[in-house]
């Protein structure tokens, strides 16, 4: 399914035990193959931007139709030298992103909140300007986990498997030393299933009872959380 030229994919969000990812994992290993070299998975680290108004994080608790999250996304702390400046449409349980690869120096400019040159590049660029100049988009806070992924070229589905979910307490995610806190209980995980079109019957009885229910859990909520009630009891007396 397209949307103004985009490629819309189902998003469906799971928190499962670790019985049960344990469980799953003998089951889709025969039909999916593991997406990346790294048998114990591969480090996520996600800087998410909001407005003054906190317009992401209060869409998000309130379960909005249609909303959008601008981040810059590194892996394995940027050991391969790619930084991700994207933004992350929703619409429903549809998802689209796009994104263009900046520099280091760029990075620190939009953390300095200098996004001028951002106007000379690409059309997701541009709305990042655009977001930054009218609705004041400013650093929120940092998330990060261990991903565990699978794909099948049927459906072009792709699960993961977001382990050890942390926040971070300041936000520049090219620090390897970046101090983050616990986001979340150690003995659950976020399962995320995307798909295009359809999700393959088979794919589908696999992930069963796991996926028997639906959340609309956020990393970027659960972080925002985590770091709240980090920074407010470290002002306590």
């Amino acid at each position: 399914m397209k949307y103004r030229g985009r490629q819309l994919r189902h998003e469906l969000k799971y928190i499962i035990t670790y019985p049960q990812y344990y469980e799953l994992l003998g089951r889709l290993k025969p039909f999916m193959q593991k997406d990346g070299n790294l048998p114990e998975g591969y480090l996520v680290r996600s800087l998410y931007f909001d407005d003054m108004y906190n317009t992401a994080y209060y869409q998000k608790e309130a379960g909005d139709f249609r909303r959008c999250k601008y981040r810059i996304r590194i892996y394995n702390n940027c050991r391969d030298g790619i930084i991700k400046l994207e933004k992350k449409s929703k619409i429903s349980e549809y998802i689209a992103k796009t994104d263009e690869n900046i520099t280091p120096d760029e990075f620190y400019a939009l953390l300095d909140g200098r996004p001028q040159f951002l106007l000379e590049g690409t059309p997701v660029m541009q709305d990042w300007y655009a977001a930054m100049r009218t609705k004041l988009l400013s650093p929120a806070v940092v998330v990060d986990y261990i991903r565990d992924a699978y794909i099948c070229h049927e459906g072009n589905v792709r699960i993961t498997f977001d382990k050890e979910l942390r926040a971070g307490l300041e936000f520049d995610i090219l620090n390897p030393a970046l101090v983050t806190v616990p986001a979340m209980s150690g003995g659950v995980l976020v399962m995320e299933v995307k798909f295009d079109d359809f999700l393959p019957r088979h794919i589908k009885t696999l992930i069963q009872p796991a996926a028997s229910a639906h959340m609309a859990v956020s990393k970027y909520i659960l972080c925002r959380k985590a770091k709240d009630l980090y920074q407010r009891k470290d002002f306590l007396p």
